[in-house]
């Protein structure tokens, strides 16, 4: 769900398709903000996408601590 392209976003980490970068959904979740709301501001992200690119964070996160 999320990609590193040098040639878009000089490399910043974004939803595959988009130049939304996967910062941005993270930075609404801390603000309070609900997957809801980050969902209205970022029409082209799906819930789809969103959830399954927290799932892969999680899962990143928890191999690495492992």
């Amino acid at each position: 769900m999320i990609t590193a392209d040098p040639d878009i976003m000089n490399g910043t980490p974004c939803f595959r398709g988009t130049r939304v970068p996967f910062k941005n959904l993270i930075d609404y979740l801390e603000g309070g903000h609900s997957l809801g709301e980050f969902l209205r501001q970022f029409p082209t992200i799906t819930r789809d996408m969103a959830v399954r690119s927290l799932e892969e964070a999680k899962d990143s996160l928890l191999a690495k601590i492992a």
